[in-house]
């Protein structure tokens, strides 16, 4: 797979670096945007030339640096800044004592404001552990299939996946989605215990251990990529 690069025509204008793969399926040049990296991919028909492809690249530029644009604003989490925690913003103030907690909208963290973003992620990701525990356990009940273990990592390829060994491995920012969401990633991977694949059957287990999932499914399309942008170290 080769690459295109895009530089910039102006201050302020991202550079994007577009990966060309050629398909014996594709009919025509086509444009993707990955909604969880803003990694840019074209799409070329086996007879397309690269000559093509970089016209293609240069009459889409305006396009594409909006959209890429999005992902290069990484927030940097503090005191006074605000993270989305179970689908609500949470503002981040100053705390006493020795231990983070939510109160009326406010996540309160003691100790010194350069720890702030190390101590939030530990916090978050104890709660993910938690609550993706608990939802796992509770549809694998369902179910009838037991996992082996769960493992959280800060993957922004997948937002969740299941092993043929029946380890289950789910990205810890999912406790920052709406509870609705976590529970559909954490009902998916678990139905996979049952059926390696996306077949329809699959799909069904899903719908009878969670029920209707296309607006959860949408929420991540739409919303996902944008919990990739908190940053809790420099």
């Amino acid at each position: 797979m080769s690459t295109f690069v895009l530089d910039s025509e102006a201050e302020g204008e991202p550079r994007v670096e577009v990966r060309l793969k050629r398909s014996s399926q594709a009919k025509r040049l086509s444009l993707r945007v990955s909604q969880l990296d803003g990694r840019v991919t074209l799409t070329l028909p086996r007879h397309a030339s690269e000559d093509e492809a970089t016209s293609f690249i240069r009459e889409k530029a305006a396009w594409l640096r909006r959209h890429v644009a999005r992902f290069e604003a990484d927030m940097l989490v503090g005191q006074g800044g605000e993270i989305p925690f179970q689908g609500q913003m949470i503002r981040v103030v100053q705390g006493q004592g020795r231990k983070i907690t939510l109160h009326e909208g406010q996540l309160f963290v003691p100790g010194a404001p350069e720890r702030t973003g190390a101590r939030l992620a530990a916090f978050i990701k104890e709660a993910a552990r938690d609550r993706l525990t608990e939802a796992s356990d509770r549809y694998s009940a369902a179910l009838g299939r037991p996992f082996a273990r769960i493992s959280l990592r800060d993957t922004r390829s997948r937002w969740g996946s299941c092993s043929s060994q029946g380890a289950l491995m789910y990205s810890w920012r999912l406790v920052m989605a709406p509870p609705e969401v976590l529970e559909y990633v954490a009902a998916h991977e678990v139905a996979h215990l049952a059926e390696m694949n996306h077949s329809p059957a699959f799909w069904k287990v899903v719908h009878d251990i969670y029920g209707p999932h296309r607006a959860q499914r949408g929420w991540l399309r739409e919303h996902g990529a944008g919990l990739h942008k908190y940053r809790f170290t420099s």
